[in-house]
């Protein structure tokens, strides 16, 4: 069996000071080698990784808290297929149709082997973009036609909403979307957690309520609250009966919903001590789900959690308690949960509410206040909202918006509320700028004619959502892994 041997030098060091190092060891002898064992998951570098994770609650699979989870959608063509303005995105994707469906008839117009497709189809950049999936479309000689009613609303980016031509063909992967939202209509009830995990930056979560992009590396995985059985199909809750009866049966709470549920899953996403202590294991896999409180007067207690699986549980030092607010009702747990003696439901019933407000708040990001920030206009530029591109000062304290007005009074807690590398603030300020696509020409431009200040009150309404979220991060309870029973 082979021999892996590992050594790591601090992550902050610049590459003069890796090569100083490298310089005094002056072989592979002189450094003080690890041997390292991949655990059962054969991951090999497990050094940061809390091993307490791997008791919590999964979030799918067979013991897990939901049903159906989903990659994000992949176009392959963000281009073609999305984009801010309505008509421009019609332009494109009839563009992208008309191009598709007479290739489609040129190579069906006689028999051709498949191994020529790629040099026989158009490759004009400005005219069409080719993927796997589109070229398997064109041999199975599957139509594409104009329709109005797959234009939908699209969660690109954290708090950047675009619109998507949501066709099968023309979008190269659609993961399961199409039963997790399948009409414009599903958008009213629906809403999912949309969770990103990977290497390349550090884990976050949003909440949604419309088609969602699978980013970068990694990708993004949609957790829905509710499935659908085709477009037209019954709705049902993607939170089994079984998962609910194990969460009344821990806490010993009957009133436990599968909304609270949802929502409390939603709050542990954003514990501050949970995304600290668990940051290496949120890098290589989704979330896993401890239960929060659930001992009175100091007990210590560990719950099997019903049925399911088990689960450790995690005591809570709770800084503030509230009752949750009304909400929809779901499927009941089974009569006659058993109830464990001794446990408390309040700290998970605290997160849930928390849960609650925080989904609330970003689902409606774009009904929240405006933060009042100063507005200094040039008196030598006319009247202008129009966005090309926003830049942020140095200190982050004020924003050149365009040449006529710069938004002053920036707070820095605004830029704490992070989603991976960026805060939500500086997601808005990249993303709402005009760009034109070099290859296909294509320019994608967030400026409304029926709204022209619409980006410049969007700024101020995410600032207000950045700051009101930290302040429901801060009241949720404080976590405290308890150890399991001999």
């Amino acid at each position: 069996m082979a021999e892996i041997f590992y050594h790591a030098v601090p992550a902050d060091w610049t590459r003069e000071e890796k090569l100083r190092y490298l310089d005094k060891t002056g072989a592979a002898g002189g450094v003080a080698w690890t041997d390292i064992e991949p655990n059962k998951k054969h991951q090999w570098l497990t050094g940061d990784l809390r091993e307490e994770f791997e008791g919590f609650v999964p979030l799918e699979g067979l013991s897990g808290i939901f049903r159906t989870v989903s990659y994000g959608v992949q176009t392959n063509r963000d281009d073609w297929v999305c984009n801010f303005n309505r008509d421009a995105l019609e332009t494109s994707v009839r563009q992208l149709i008309e191009t598709y469906n007479a290739e489609r008839k040129r190579w069906h117009s006689k028999k051709r082997k498949k191994e020529q497709l790629d040099d026989f189809v158009c490759d004009d950049h400005r005219r069409i973009k080719w993927s796997s999936r589109l070229k398997e479309c064109l041999l199975r000689n599957h139509p594409v036609a104009w329709d109005s009613a797959r234009v939908r609303s699209y969660l690109y980016r954290p708090f950047i909403k675009e619109l998507i031509y949501f066709d099968e063909v023309l979008v190269h992967r659609r993961g399961k979307l199409p039963i997790i939202l399948p009409t414009a209509e599903s958008e009213k009830e629906n809403r999912f957690l949309w969770v990103k995990i990977g290497s390349e930056g550090p884990f976050w979560c949003l909440i949604g309520n419309c088609i969602s992009d699978a980013m970068t590396q990694g990708g993004t995985q949609v957790i829905p609250f509710y499935t659908y059985d085709g477009e037209d199909g019954a709705r049902r809750e993607n939170i089994p009966l079984s998962t609910l009866v194990r969460f009344q049966e821990h806490y010993g709470d009957e009133a436990i919903t599968k909304w609270d549920i949802f929502h409390y899953v939603y709050a542990v996403l954003h514990h501050p001590e949970y995304r600290t202590r668990y940051a290496a294991n949120l890098r290589r896999e989704l979330p896993r789900i401890p239960l929060i409180g659930g001992t009175r007067s100091g007990a210590s207690q560990t719950s099997g959690a019903g049925a399911g699986g088990g689960a450790v549980g995690v005591n809570a030092r709770k800084r503030k308690t509230t009752a949750p607010p009304p909400l929809p009702a779901p499927e009941q747990g089974r009569a006659g949960a058993r109830p464990s003696e001794g446990l408390d439901s309040s700290a998970f019933h605290a997160c849930a509410a928390i849960g609650q407000k925080l989904a609330d708040l970003h689902v409606h990001y774009e009904a929240a206040a405006e933060y009042p920030l100063e507005r200094i206009e040039n008196p030598d530029e006319a009247l202008n909202w129009r966005v090309e591109k926003m830049r942020l000062t140095k200190d982050k304290t004020a924003l050149f918006y365009n040449d006529f007005l710069t938004l002053t009074g920036i707070p820095a807690a605004a830029f704490a509320y992070r989603l991976g590398n960026r805060s939500a603030l500086e997601w808005v300020i990249d993303q709402y700028q005009t760009h034109t696509d070099p290859r296909s020409g294509i320019t994608n431009d967030p400026n409304r004619e029926d709204e022209p200040d619409y980006v410049v009150k969007l700024i101020g309404k995410v600032i207000t959502v950045s700051l009101e979220t930290q302040k429901l991060i801060a009241t949720l309870p404080a976590l405290e892994l308890v150890s399991p029973d001999p």
